[in-house]
């Protein structure tokens, strides 16, 4: 079977405290919003994720967004409280309650192909640094940092760690995604355009850096931009994980200037309401021209 992505993921039993103490519980994880934006994106999607036998029926959304899935047994459902500091959700402590079983490479399907294998982690240890290395044999690699960084300490509390591997197996990644905390944790620039050449010159062909404000990608030595315009962030939680993954689908078939502006402009659309992109490619396009214009790469 042929798929444009192949993702790899936890989902996440999650527990969100706003800044003002109020609870809510949701099934998220990096993997739910982006096997769903990128399928919606026109991407041919499988995604692949570990949950305990009793919820593994609680995924079956991720199909009727459009994306095939496979569902491993595990001891355990990934579960994470995320306390939000400010509003605006930029500044949160997380802690990890519970943890699925990690990914291996024998969990994708021998007869599964893809253009693209990424690697959508939420803590380090859940997709193993030596993936990266043993997928790449198989399809172009893209992964998130926050999976690389991200490190459960003995009470649960995440922090983020420096990733060790990052000279080694960034030549191995051709999309690597961060937040603009996540560059400078990498690389100890504030500016998120040095901290992408940064990278960049460390091996990753293509560097996109998520802000509040927009999303940048550094590709062949050229900066793209394109700016986030919700009307609303009632739906911000899945930022990062929609640009990055709309991104990957439209990449595949048009330039990175044209890619750049797609997934800002969808990621813009969430934004405006809770859980996965619900809306159409002509309210996309239509955002797109509105917030970009025409003249794109």
């Amino acid at each position: 079977m042929y798929y444009d992505i192949i993702m790899l993921g936890h989902v996440s039993k999650d527990v969100l405290v706003d800044h003002n103490g109020a609870e809510s519980r949701l099934l998220g994880g990096a993997i739910v919003h982006s096997a769903i934006s990128a399928a919606k994106a026109g991407a041919r999607v499988l995604a692949i994720t570990k949950t305990a036998d009793e919820d593994a029926a609680s995924v079956d959304f991720i199909r009727s967004g459009g994306a095939d899935l496979i569902v491993g047994s595990s001891p355990a459902t990934t579960s994470i409280l995320n306390v939000f500091r400010t509003a605006d959700h930029e500044r949160r402590d997380t802690t990890l309650l519970s943890r699925a079983a990690p990914f291996t490479a024998s969990d994708i399907p021998s007869d599964a192909r893809a253009a693209v294998i990424d690697l959508a982690g939420l803590f380090v240890g859940e997709l193993p640094d030596s993936l990266i290395k043993e997928l790449a044999g198989r399809a172009k690699i893209a992964v998130d940092a926050q999976g690389l960084l991200r490190t459960a300490m003995p009470d649960g509390t995440m922090k983020f760690l420096d990733w060790k591997g990052k000279r080694e197996l960034l030549p191995f990644v051709t999309w690597l995604k961060t937040d603009a905390a996540e560059a400078e944790f990498l690389t100890g620039l504030q500016d998120r355009e040095a901290a992408a050449r940064t990278l960049a010159s460390w091996g990753a062909k293509e560097v996109m850096v998520t802000h509040n404000s927009e999303v940048i990608v550094l590709s062949e030595g050229k900066i793209y931009r394109a700016p986030f315009t919700p009307s609303n962030l009632s739906g911000r939680t899945g930022r990062g994980d929609t640009t990055f993954s709309s991104y990957l689908a439209r990449r595949l078939t048009h330039g990175c200037g044209d890619a750049v502006a797609f997934a800002a402009a969808l990621c813009s659309i969430k934004m405006e309401k809770p859980g996965p992109f619900s809306g159409t490619l002509e309210e996309v396009r239509a955002r797109m021209e509105r917030d970009s214009g025409p003249d794109r790469d």
